[in-house]
């Protein structure tokens, strides 16, 4: 699931969780109210919508400020996981 969630064994709620995520990441000019009643229609409250929202904005926000600075990222992400494991 790490590399790609669309081949995970994944419970449709937490799929369309993260096809609404990636769609915001990818293409945030795209969103359309449907994107969010997808989301309703499949259990989500109007809060834990808003959760996810916020999650993937801050994530997005802090990706930019860290490429726009030039961040490196640390070895954990560079050299692999398992060598902190």
């Amino acid at each position: 699931m790490e590399a790609d969630y669309s081949k995970a064994d994944l419970r449709p709620a937490d799929r369309q969780m993260l096809d609404y995520a990636a769609k915001l990441t990818r293409a945030p000019g795209d969103m359309a109210e449907a994107d969010i009643a997808q989301l309703r229609d499949i259990g989500f409250s109007d809060r834990a919508i808003l959760d996810i929202a916020q999650v993937v904005a801050y994530y997005a926000y802090v990706n930019r400020i860290a490429d726009g600075l030039g961040v490196s990222l640390e070895r954990y992400w560079t050299e692999g996981r398992e060598d902190y494991e």
